[in-house]
């Protein structure tokens, strides 16, 4: 029998590469294993020039030399102008809830360096509710490549440009390589080009740590993704102490101070990583009632709460694997019982 490139391609064994970057962890899996070196070396070089362009730990960073332009409108590069219009949009798609004015909010929790030196710094800190300057303040000019930051206003783009250099780079080397492409940073999932059969197979988990370490309970679904992008945003996993204080990386920018929220992790897929993250990590923000504004937004979503309890809305797999407590997240005019399920 005659099997097409398609066929052909779709049943090929897949190559993955493993490393860090971005302050987190990198994996890159493409369907044609003689493609997997020339392909990371694309990725560590794209990511490296997100780094210089996007980062708020590095002093010599595009975004960092934003600090000092005093409100005037300046220059940059068209990687950064692209990072900014992504971050911008999202702040305006979830009414604000994710915005990148809260740079200064981040440096006030401790969160002004690589996560690794974060957790090993125990100096106490002084948390005070301060609103976030607000994304409208933050002009970007599409025509000229100019962006107006206003004194005193610190951007921090962490909410949005993993994600997005996660969908740049599975595009990009989907076109280069002609093969399937799979780029995860962290909790970031993008893919592109030709899936393996059956879809990208994606473990999305409640807890960091292997499957069999974790709780029984609501501990981790498998998804298969064909498209797009596929976002886990969370409390529990950048999270330290300073003094007495708990506290995680998910700013609420009507407060400036970690998101008081129900959930312990919500996970998104969309038609691009970045707008999944966009929408877990608002999910987070807006706390109760979350799953009826991602229903409304069409956007199918597990949201795992702080005691386990694992809800869907409409368009979440339901082949689920691990046990839990689930419940689907009705459309805005029903609702239905939760129920005991135990997953195939």
């Amino acid at each position: 029998m005659a099997v097409s490139l398609k066929q052909r391609r779709a049943s090929r064994p897949t190559a993955a590469a493993d490393w860090r970057a971005l302050g987190t962890s990198v994996r890159l899996v493409v369907t044609d294993p003689a493609l997997l070196d020339s392909c990371n070396l694309l990725l560590a070089r794209h990511l490296a020039e997100v780094d210089a362009a996007c980062s708020r730990f590095r002093k010599d960073s595009e975004l960092a030399a934003l600090d000092t332009t005093t409100g005037r409108p300046v220059q940059v590069s068209p990687l950064l102008a692209e990072a900014l219009s992504v971050a911008l949009r999202a702040a305006e798609a979830t009414d604000g809830a994710v915005d990148p004015t809260v740079g200064s909010a981040m440096d006030a929790i401790g969160y002004d360096r690589d996560f690794t030196l974060v957790r090993e710094n125990d100096r106490p800190v002084r948390l005070t509710v301060k609103r976030a300057p607000g994304w409208r303040l933050v002009d970007l000019d599409d025509d000229t490549g100019t962006v107006t930051v206003p004194p005193g206003v610190r951007l921090d783009l962490g909410a949005t440009a993993k994600a997005w250099a996660a969908d740049r780079a599975a595009s990009m080397l989907a076109e280069a390589a002609g093969c399937g492409v799979l780029v995860a940073l962290g909790g970031d999932t993008a893919v592109a080009g030709e899936p393996p059969a059956g879809g990208w197979q994606i473990r999305v988990q409640d807890i960091t740590g292997p499957v069999d370490e974790t709780p029984a309970y609501g501990s981790y679904d498998s998804v298969g993704l064909h498209s797009g992008g596929l976002a886990t945003s969370g409390t529990a996993a950048r999270r330290w102490h300073r003094g007495d204080q708990a506290l995680h990386h998910i700013i609420d920018p009507s407060t400036g101070l970690p998101a008081r929220t129900p959930w312990r992790t919500v996970s998104v897929a969309a038609a691009t990583c970045a707008e999944a993250n966009a929408a877990s990590t608002a999910a987070l923000v807006k706390g109760a009632g979350a799953e009826r504004w991602l229903t409304g937004m069409g956007l199918p979503a597990r949201l795992v709460s702080q005691e386990g309890l694992v809800i869907t809305t409409p368009g979440w797999p339901t082949h689920l694997r691990g046990a839990g407590l689930y419940r689907s997240a009705a459309p805005p005019r029903g609702a239905t019982s939760p129920h005991r399920g135990t997953a195939a």
